[in-house]
């Protein structure tokens, strides 16, 4: 009994008393954070100004987060943290030169934003990338940033949620969103949300908060959502989406127009080239006096039922260029199907 309780005892103390030592937890977490922070940088926005001694003049206009994508130094960060920027500047962890970077695409739809350095320091760390299609409830998570201007900050916590559908750029949501409890605050935008092996399963984009501050609810762009984006913007400068070749009425023009109606989409324009224009569907019309008629109304793509911008956005996503879709619309009080072939927009 003497020595069971002599062994017990020495083990707490040489977890408690230790000055040097560190448990395997916390080993693991410095092991994650030396290995990421080369890969993640600081992203200044700076936009021209004119001053009226000094003609234009570079403003700074914000600051978020991003991560090495490759090394050809593409720098990935959010749309917001670069949107209205003229010129970027990154800096990298014990860097103290500043790099010069431009905009190559943008997703503003999903929030993603690539840049690429136009000089590039002696040695570039991608990121190593991870699967978010895997990721479980409870896991933890690990987020670099620089929030509120603190450079290269580690917070953890653990995924919250997964498939958390947010208000993005645009009028449309961004789906499958990661939810985070480690703590994300403005400047941590653009920077990596990391699994326990440290690769990147996220990109921090938001936070939910009345105060403006943490309050537990981050939320991050997938990484299987970022390979798909990004190959893209890298390739085109955007992406490259399937379409129906319409224009379609804002909720408030529609609620004008058509006297109070929330089914359907009404096709404001019908581009003759595209999809709906060789099928024969009809945009709004103008007779000589100035008056102007409905044109079709869209109830339905493929069985899901289509109500707004955000509706046929998401719809249209799930299926690739050169698929064929069905179409149902109204025109004159009858409903109408059809079958579409999307093409590229």
């Amino acid at each position: 009994m003497k020595v069971s309780l002599f062994i017990i005892l020495s083990f707490f103390s040489h977890i408690t008393l230790g000055n040097t030592t560190l448990l395997p937890v916390e080993e693991k977490t410095i092991d994650i954070y030396r290995k990421a922070v080369p890969s993640t940088v600081n992203v200044s926005n700076i936009r021209l100004a004119r001053n009226m001694f000094y003609g234009e003049v570079e403003m700074p206009q914000g600051a978020g987060s991003g991560f090495v994508y490759d090394s050809n130094g593409h720098i990935i960060t959010n749309y917001h943290v670069v949107q209205g920027g003229s010129s970027f500047v990154i800096t990298f962890h014990n860097d103290p030169k500043q790099y010069k970077a431009s905009i190559v695409g943008t997703a503003p739809d999903k929030d993603i934003a690539v840049l690429k350095l136009n000089e590039k320091p002696s040695q570039l760390v991608p990121i190593v990338f991870g699967s978010s299609k895997d990721l479980l409830v409870g896991q933890h998570s690990f987020a670099i940033g620089s929030p509120f201007g603190l450079d290269y900050t580690l917070t953890t916590g653990v995924i919250s949620a997964l498939g958390r559908k947010i208000d993005g750029i645009g009028g449309v949501k961004i789906n499958n969103m990661i939810q985070t409890d480690a703590a994300i605050n403005m400047g941590n935008s653009g920077g990596p949300l990391l699994d326990s092996n440290g690769r990147l399963i996220g990109m921090n984009t938001v936070i939910y908060s009345t105060s403006g501050s943490s309050a537990g609810l981050g939320f991050a762009v997938p990484a299987d959502t970022i390979k798909v984006i990004v190959p893209q913007l890298i390739q085109h400068g955007k992406v490259i989406r399937p379409g129906l070749g319409i224009g379609i009425l804002s909720d408030r023009e529609k609620m004008i127009y058509s006297l109070g109606r929330t089914k359907g989409i009404i096709v404001a324009y019908v581009d003759e080239k595209g999809p709906a224009g060789r099928a024969g569907l009809r945009g709004i019309t103008q007779d000589q006096f100035g008056r102007r008629y409905l044109g079709d109304i869209i109830l339905s793509v493929g069985d899901q039922e289509v109500n707004n911008l955000d509706d046929i956005y998401q719809v249209l996503e799930k299926h690739k260029i050169g698929e064929e879709v069905s179409v149902k619309y109204q025109r004159d009080g009858k409903i109408i199907s059809t079958k579409l072939r999307l093409q590229a927009l």
